[in-house]
């Protein structure tokens, strides 16, 4: 789906680059991208959506290199972007009037708009809201409603930039079983960039990205068990996954890959049953 080839990047200024980036996301696949501030995460998913032009090396969504202005278009009708604040997305003031404002600027048949306005608010849980004004939206359903309307254009591949980072717990768990479902049951291809680490560890890789370069990459387990080479560049693991080094430390028989409470709880029981 995506492919980047030595990618570099560097801004007018030369405040910030990128440097040798080299990535391969496959059809389907849930990636997550993690990095503290300032490691190029964010630049990185504009360049993926061709809003930013490499400066050196190429970035291919199937096959299509953003340096080609007159592929842009197809690109980013195969690869929708979120951003992180919802409000910047939101166009209209009827929540299925904003749904529609994509499809219809790819001049998209009126009744094929309203199957696919239908057909994307279901898929966020937000069928019911069609008539809402917009303004009256919570911050989680507003994130909501801009993937319907990324939806509405039928991509492939969805990339998020921290679409979390804004909202309250109830609103991230919202965006994110909205995102987990739309991978697994419609094979939608996702890369999202977050600094929460409790979204990182159902992904199926994720990347670490540091001062420009991918440093790390692997499973949830792969690089959520190298605690402390994660916490050296000033990022965090899940909670549960730095509780169970600390016991491992103090000389509890535990595994060294726990990212998720019920891992923990099953480690815990067993342990238990061997004393």
């Amino acid at each position: 789906m995506i492919k980047t080839k030595n990618l570099n990047f560097e801004y007018e200024d030369g405040d910030f680059k990128l440097e040798d980036v080299n990535i391969q996301i496959k059809d389907g696949e849930f990636v997550v991208i993690i990095g503290h501030n300032g490691s190029g995460k964010s630049t990185l998913a504009k360049l993926f959506n061709g809003i930013l032009t490499p400066t050196q090396g190429d970035i291919l969504i199937h096959d299509m290199n953003t340096k080609d202005p007159a592929l842009i278009w197809d690109i980013r009708k195969s690869a929708g972007m979120i951003f992180q604040n919802p409000d910047n997305q939101i166009v209209a003031t009827i929540v299925e009037d904003d749904v529609a404002f994509g499809p219809e600027n790819l001049a998209i048949e009126r009744s094929e708009i309203i199957k696919r306005v239908e057909s994307s608010l279901k898929s966020v849980g937000m069928f019911e809201y069609k008539l809402k004004p917009t303004t009256s939206l919570s911050g989680g359903q507003k994130q909501r409603i801009a993937i319907a309307g990324i939806l509405a254009m039928k991509p492939e591949c969805i990339i998020l930039d921290e679409p979390t980072a804004m909202l309250d717990p109830v609103g991230r768990q919202d965006v994110m079983n909205t995102l987990h479902q739309l991978n697994q049951e419609e094979n939608m291809t996702v890369v999202h960039i977050t600094h929460f680490m409790d979204e990182a560890v159902h992904a199926d890789r994720i990347i670490v990205m540091d001062q420009g370069k991918k440093i790390m990459e692997g499973t949830p387990k792969e690089i959520f068990s190298k605690v402390w080479d994660v916490r050296k560049i000033g990022l965090d693991v899940p909670q549960v996954t730095y509780l169970a080094h600390l016991l491992i430390e103090e000389g509890i028989n535990l595994s060294e890959d726990i990212i998720k409470i019920d891992e923990m709880v099953e480690e815990l029981c067993q342990l238990k049953l061997k004393i």
